[in-house]
């Protein structure tokens, strides 16, 4: 190869490869056991939206632990990253109650824990004071949270008017056609 081809490959090698170096690790906000439960829960609406909670009361509990340490980047890096976890496991959860919702399954057990948990999980982010590291992240989960809190009352009201109506129907994982 000629000494001008090889500097045009060697070129092109690092413009291909820089964007790829650059693109962001994508974050799980579960862990690889906590992943594991969730598929044992398999299509078991109840102990899903309980794990679900669980695993955001765990989330919310580090971001709480947090919130009193002394400022540093460190610090506004690691809220930031438990920030953005927990908002996309809100948001996920929130996709799931979507899809109980519309197959009618019986999830009223678990709603007013998580409906009681939202609100508990809302002062945790209100009383933490926004920050340029983090003040985006936290923007984002307050609204996460304000949604997932206003979806599970909505949703339990929902759910205990339709099956005072449908007491047949109690109980299930989803509505069945007639």
């Amino acid at each position: 190869m000629r000494p001008m081809g090889c500097c045009a490959a060697i070129l092109i090698c690092l413009l291909w490869a820089s964007p790829i170096s650059a693109q962001k690790v994508k974050r799980e906000p579960l862990t690889e056991a906590q992943v594991e439960k969730i598929r044992e829960a398999g299509v078991d609406p109840v102990e899903r939206v309980l794990l679900y909670t669980k695993f955001l009361d765990e989330h919310a509990e580090v971001i709480k632990g947090l919130t009193n340490r002394a400022k540093s980047a460190a610090r506004n890096s690691r809220l930031d990253d438990e920030l953005q976890d927990f908002t996309a496991l809100m948001d996920e959860l929130g996709s799931n109650l979507d899809v109980y919702s519309d197959r009618k399954a019986d999830i009223r057990k678990p709603l007013q824990p998580l409906a009681d948990s939202a609100q508990r999980w809302l002062r945790i982010l209100r009383a933490l004071a926004g920050e340029p590291g983090f003040d985006l992240a936290r923007k984002e989960a307050i609204e996460s949270g304000e949604e997932l809190a206003d979806e599970a009352t909505r949703l339990l009201r929902e759910q205990i008017d339709y099956f005072n109506a449908h007491k047949e129907e109690q109980g299930q994982d989803r509505a069945e056609p007639q």
